[in-house]
């Protein structure tokens, strides 16, 4: 069986099918308009599209956002993508489509998707962090989400930095009307912005040639990482925590974190693999298409 799956981003939104071996046999994307009843537009034609690549029928959809659906209302809440919030987006999609539709995560479909046969394939808890533009988390265990009885479990990106240093409390206002969330210390943005360089790609060409300013603002953030990822392991002690995102490309990351959450961990030991993701962008539209199951 084909699977179908679409990872709705800010600015893109992508359409893949998948065979029953996990390669793409159809990808195609289109802006993201930016508007609720456009976005609903544009999902509908990609899916067209991806089904005339793919030689084959849409019999379900999954879907990944930068949000997620309340149990109790079915509502939209928590996504970046404020257009998205306070609506029945998986409703109204299924609707528009006339097939069923599932909603998850964009963090969790990245989760799924390096679960079933990426960097945390056969492990089984695989925590999966999204560091681009937001900072975003998902739980798999046993080849399965962890949801939470809220639908809340992996909203790694929106709990505090932990252990805050003077300097660094009550720190800096989050889209969410909170200070100092993760997501304010080590999305991206928030990256390049401590380090007073336009992106993140440019503060680590500044790395490579030398520039102490930007040396220091790496130092800085893979010392936030670890912190945040220390806590983590003290919750749920992962079999593998996986990196997505653009700072995932940082291969830094991978050779200072171990040893830089070691300290912060309530452990004797600490052994968990850092791993960057295999699919890469590609994990969220993969992701959303494994949250259906290929029989039945």
């Amino acid at each position: 069986m084909i699977r179908f799956g679409i990872d709705f981003g800010g600015t893109k939104i992508e359409a893949a099918a998948l065979d029953p071996t996990g390669a793409f046999v159809a990808r195609v994307r289109k802006p993201n308009p930016g508007n609720y009843d456009d976005a609903l537009e544009v999902v509908a034609e990609l899916v067209t599209d991806a089904e005339t690549m793919a030689g084959a029928s849409c019999a379900r959809l999954g879907l990944g956002i930068p949000g997620s659906a309340s149990p109790r209302t079915g509502l939209i809440r928590n996504a970046n993508s404020v257009y998205l919030n306070g609506r029945r987006f998986e409703q109204d999609l299924a609707q528009r489509l006339a097939r069923p539709v599932r909603l998850t995560n964009d963090a969790n479909c990245l989760a799924l998707s390096e679960a079933a046969d990426g960097a945390g394939a056969g492990a089984p808890v695989v925590f999966a962090a999204i560091l681009g533009t937001g900072c975003g988390g998902g739980v798999v265990v046993d080849g399965k989400i962890l949801d939470g009885h809220n639908g809340i479990a992996g909203e790694w990106g929106h709990t505090p930095l932990p252990w805050p240093r003077p300097d660094e409390y009550p720190g800096p206002d989050c889209w969410c009307g909170r200070k100092g969330c993760l997501e304010t210390w080590i999305a991206g943005p928030s990256f390049s912005r401590d380090a007073g360089f336009p992106t993140g790609q440019a503060t680590m060409d500044a790395v490579g040639a030398g520039d102490p300013a930007a040396s220091a603002a790496l130092d800085r953030y893979v010392d936030r990482l670890a912190r945040a990822f220390a806590a983590l392991c003290d919750l749920i002690d992962p079999d593998v925590i996986v990196l997505g995102g653009g700072m995932s490309n940082v291969d830094a990351l991978y050779e200072r974190l171990p040893a830089a959450i070691t300290p912060h961990v309530f452990s004797d030991v600490f052994e968990t693999p850092v791993k960057k993701a295999v699919h890469g962008d590609s994990s969220g539209v993969r992701g959303a298409a494994w949250l259906w199951p290929a029989e039945g």
